[in-house]
């Protein structure tokens, strides 16, 4: 009997040094790597190491029972010999990552890493290849901390559209972990059809025509002002203008700013619009009044002749018709709907001053779902 425990624990003692090494060949040869310069090593490290433990999970029941107290000694082994970054946590991410993205990778793990020739480390390795991983098309052009939040994505259409937003516009990771707060996807899908749902997954945000620049609410909590605080039209055009590159990636792509309280005359008449922008994708103007009371159709009104008059004196014929945005804290859907005629170029849109909370707008995009899915 003795005899037979001895040899168990032999085995499992072999299989997990044998796990161990690998592991640890990755990482001094990726460390080496990005000593040279080499972008998203870590990445694909971390990829290959969450392969290694998936891999040696899927050896069998009796790897299987004990996986747990593998991953926790191999985070003790690793983190001794490289410091910190291999933590239990660390590890269970990098698994994640490879359950999440190995399927939908071109490129199989062994095209990652390509197998050695006879007598090729896995340092040589990565220095003969280290032009091909710098030019080659990656599938990984995050950061390794862009990956942790988004692998906590259960959403796959929704972790999908982050992470092409981020790579096309270059967001930061305070950036990303804003725009996921501020629940954009689900601002962004619940002002389209199901069409434009799945146009959001598959290729991020395309900005073609004015509908695309559109979502609701939008969010300015980085403004600084309270939901309670007594605060004027000025109060809120001020806060934006201090606020302006924050506000221009809330509003969208291409967004470029021109003026505050642009003036123009008509009839001898001094007129003044709170904020003009020019989107270059759309290649228009864009005008932004901002309201904090009850929306008027007057104000729609308003609207109307300020987009009628940049059409017919400012914009040139090769640019598009400009776009009008009422941005008021709650909006009269069925004013705007008896106002307006149905091809304007002008919306309504609600603002409010604090992060959405992702539950009740995931369930709204839900229950609008269901609705389209029954019509």
């Amino acid at each position: 009997m003795t005899g037979k425990i001895s040899q168990k624990k032999s085995v499992k003692g072999d299989d997990e040094f044998v796990l161990y090494e690998r592991i640890r060949e990755l990482i001094v040869a990726a460390r080496r790597a990005v000593a040279r310069g080499v972008d998203l090593v870590q990445v694909r490290t971390n990829y290959e190491i969450g392969r290694h433990i998936v891999e040696h999970e899927q050896g069998g029941e009796r790897r299987a029972a004990y996986g747990k107290e593998v991953l926790s000694n191999l985070a003790q082994k690793l983190t001794n010999e490289f410091g910190n970054g291999f933590s239990l946590t660390n590890l269970k991410h990098m698994r994640q990552f490879y359950l999440l993205y190995a399927g939908r990778i071109s490129q199989t793990p062994s095209d990652l890493f390509p197998r050695r020739a006879i007598g090729q480390t896995l340092s040589d390795q990565l220095t003969a290849t280290d032009g091909q991983m710098r030019n080659a098309s990656s599938p990984f052009q995050l950061s390794w901390s862009h990956y942790i939040l988004l692998t906590g994505i259960k959403n796959d259409d929704e972790r999908t559209f982050y992470e092409i937003e981020a790579m096309q516009q270059g967001w930061t990771l305070r950036a990303l972990r804003r725009q996921y707060n501020s629940s954009l996807y689900e601002r962004l899908a619940l002002s389209r059809d199901k069409d434009g749902i799945r146009k959001l997954a598959r290729r991020g945000q395309r900005i073609e025509k004015p509908e695309d620049l559109l979502k609701e609410p939008l969010v300015l909590e980085f403004l600084g002002l309270s939901e309670q605080a007594r605060y004027t039209e000025n109060d809120l055009e001020a806060a934006i203008i201090t606020q302006i590159e924050h506000f221009l990636l809330e509003l969208g792509k291409g967004f470029l700013f021109e003026a505050r309280q642009k003036r123009f005359t008509f009839d001898e008449e001094h007129f003044f619009v709170d904020l003009v922008f020019y989107n270059r994708l759309l290649r228009c103007y864009v005008l932004v009044d901002l309201k904090i009371g009850k929306l008027t159709h007057q104000d729609l009104g308003q609207m109307q002749m300020y987009v009628n008059y940049f059409d017919r004196f400012v914009k040139t014929r090769a640019e598009k018709p400009t776009i009008g945005i009422i941005l008021c804290k709650k909006k009269h859907g069925a004013l705007v709907e008896i106002t307006l005629p149905k091809d304007a170029n002008i919306s309504a849109r609600e603002y409010q001053l604090y992060l959405p909370g992702k539950e009740e707008l995931q369930r709204k995009l839900i229950e609008w779902a269901r609705e389209v899915g029954n019509e």
